[in-house]
């Protein structure tokens, strides 16, 4: 009962309070720490409307995972505001940082529930999702993620959804295009083995690679505590014979694994995921390193369909820069959640554990077009279900690979 009241109250307290989300840029995030209103704010309701669903994002606006948590509240931003411009449902987002850390991820959801958050549109990374995920279970609050990939992060309960591939998706269908498209004669692994996203995506790569006959010439991997040198990895890659090396993991060790690549004159071809996006905005990298580079994802910021050109122009304007995957995949997140909404009838007078009972029916029934899939579906595990294609780097621009 005092959950209710607490939720009902939240709910008519003015909407323009709400977390301040900063730059969309990794250094220029001192933003995100403070509280101003952002430029998703819902009008205030007129008299007879209901008051703005409250949807939270939790992810890093600081720190080494920066350009994810970034250009995820800049996707949504992006949606909300288009939300709240036709009228009709009105929409307040509350952007919280974490800095990819588990117990700051706890921290973040707490302030959102104090808040009066009805539905997470969060995590945005894997670890931080484990953490959050039991929380919301408990408060029966709906969770949609952008980007926590490991399979596990949906175990927590009924209420957890993905909306982007999970880590065996990308693995498979990694090997499955290295093999259909014959990419390599002799292929080297490098995976980070403390990392349940990158280990994740190295079984399920390994799996398929075996049962498709691709020639693995050599498998190396990392810990969290010896990611600062990558040498000798790569050595074994070159030392091998490996004509194209998979690298599963996050793109600030990726940048290393060029660099040094280049170093020893070292000249494969390097496959990644979508952990790989956001590569040719790190401070000091040398983005022609990146050139060639192959990645998993769904969406190509160049595909030529009205939708995807007019959510790149947005975000340029708001930011200078080309949207990735994550801020795709966000932007997804909003209007997915406003299509269930719309049809449960949910807005912002709806107590949480009612919205998530009607988004749970809603999200297992219904099938969503978005940027980065068309006839989205999901299970009742709350997988996804989306085709994934890939992109290469050329000129400095991601671009599909027809």
């Amino acid at each position: 009962m005092k959950k209710f009241i607490a939720l009902m109250l939240a709910a008519l307290m003015v909407v323009g309070m709400m977390a301040g989300c900063g730059s969309s840029k990794t250094e220029e995030t001192k933003a995100a720490e403070t509280q101003a209103p952002a430029a998703a704010d819902a009008a205030p309701a007129a008299e007879g409307e209901a008051p703005a669903l409250k949807i939270g994002m939790i992810g890093p606006l600081t720190g080494d995972a920066a350009v994810y948590g970034n250009a995820v509240k800049v996707g949504m931003e992006i949606a909300v505001e288009e939300i709240n411009a036709q009228g009709g449902l009105q929409i307040e987002l509350n952007c919280q940082d974490d800095a990819h850390d588990a117990e700051k991820s706890v921290n973040a959801y707490n302030t959102l529930k104090d808040w009066g958050m009805q539905i997470l549109a969060g995590t945005v990374t894997t670890n931080p999702c484990r953490a959050v995920a039991p929380e919301a279970a408990n408060d029966r609050i709906f969770v949609l993620t952008p980007s926590a990939s490991a399979e596990d992060v949906v175990d927590s309960g009924d209420n957890v959804f993905q909306l982007c591939f999970s880590d065996p998706n990308q693995g498979a269908g990694s090997a499955n295009l290295i093999a259909d498209r014959n990419m390599a004669q002799a292929i080297g692994v490098i995976y980070d083995a403390s990392d349940a996203y990158s280990s994740g995506i190295y079984d399920s790569f390994m799996e398929v690679a075996a049962t498709k006959g691709l020639n693995v010439v050599c498998e190396t991997s990392f810990t969290a505590d010896s990611k600062s040198d990558l040498s000798t990895q790569v050595a074994q890659c070159k030392d091998a014979g490996a004509d194209l090396v998979f690298l599963p993991f996050y793109y600030t060790e990726a940048a290393q694994v060029l660099v040094q690549a280049n170093k020893i004159g070292y000249k494969p071809t390097f496959f990644g995921c979508d952990g790989m996006d956001g590569i040719l905005d790190v401070e000091g990298f040398d983005t022609a390193l990146a050139e060639g580079l192959m990645m998993m994802t769904p969406f190509a910021a160049d595909a030529e369909d009205e939708a995807t050109q007019s959510f790149v122009a947005k975000y340029k304007e708001k930011t200078g820069g080309v949207p990735n995957q994550f801020a795709a995949d966000a932007y997804d997140v909003v209007y997915a959640l406003y299509k269930a909404c719309t049809a449960a009838g949910i807005d912002g007078t709806t107590p949480n554990a009612e919205a998530c009972d009607k988004l749970i029916e809603q999200f297992t029934t219904m099938s969503f077009d978005g940027l980065t899939g068309k006839g989205m579906t999901w299970d009742s595990n709350g997988f996804v279900s989306k085709v994934p294609t890939a992109v290469k780097i050329e000129n400095g621009a991601y671009v599909g690979i027809g």
